[in-house]
């Protein structure tokens, strides 16, 4: 089999599918560890670059990178400089959501700004592939040191992490919405239960009912300009009003 051939074995299809484990690490954690190993483990790829996009809301508005990692230094300051310019390959894919590269750096005439930043790194090729899952889209390149490195092979392996990379965050921040509704909500329980209580106790102070108890600390709360729930828990903890 040729060398350039891309070979899902098992072990890369087990490191391909903890890219997906939610809360496994941060966006650039995953970017990274997505970029890590494409290039370890994509024949023909000598280094890779992620990058997670905002999604447009607009035909006119411009893709924002929200966060990059690339495999190598070099890789990641030409990167860099694209994002910092504002086009380029990386912003006509995320526009087209379609994959884009060159089998040859040298003979490519689309983007002369970047394709001068991945020659002075060696670069000859490149593959980009865009992967949205949710709200989240992400494009990994693949780069090659040689002319035509990279086949279809090595693109659908680049697919198959930038799909895992993406389903990794969109599950993370999915992840992230429900543990803060939860805490919210436990939250708005515990305050709950602390104003019940103190309640309960100027009722028996005041001998008064609920409604007036609860219009009574309202009242202190205002004119004092102490939160509801700080006051009940000072009456409740027997600490005397503010």
């Amino acid at each position: 089999m040729p060398t350039t051939d891309a070979v899902l074995t098992d072990r890369l299809a087990v490191e391909i599918a903890r890219l997906g484990i939610v809360g496994e690490s941060s966006d650039v954690g995953t970017l990274h560890r997505v970029t890590a190993l494409a290039s370890r483990a994509v024949p023909g790829c000598a280094g890779a670059t992620g990058v997670r996009w905002a999604l447009p809301h607009g035909p006119d508005e411009r893709p924002e990178p929200l966060a990059s990692a690339a495999s190598h230094p070099d890789l990641a300051d030409a990167v860099e400089r694209q994002l910092a310019r504002g086009h380029g390959f990386l912003f006509d894919v995320v526009n087209a959501r379609r994959a884009a590269g060159t089998d040859d750096v040298l003979a490519e005439a689309r983007w002369p700004e970047a394709m001068a930043d991945l020659l002075r790194g060696g670069v000859r090729c490149f593959s980009t592939t865009p992967h949205r899952m949710g709200p989240v889209l992400v494009t990994l390149t693949l780069f090659g040191v040689r002319p035509r490195a990279l086949g279809e092979g090595q693109r659908g392996l680049a697919a198959l992490l930038a799909a895992q990379g993406s389903a990794a965050m969109s599950n993370s921040l999915q992840y992230g919405d429900v543990h803060r509704t939860a805490v919210q909500l436990q939250e708005a329980v515990e305050s709950r239960a602390v104003v019940d209580q103190a309640k309960g106790i100027l009722m028996h102070a005041l001998g008064c009912d609920a409604d007036e108890a609860f219009v009574e600390m309202r009242r202190i709360s205002q004119t004092r300009h102490v939160k509801l729930t700080a006051l009940a828990q000072r009456i409740v903890g027997a600490q005397g009003l503010p």
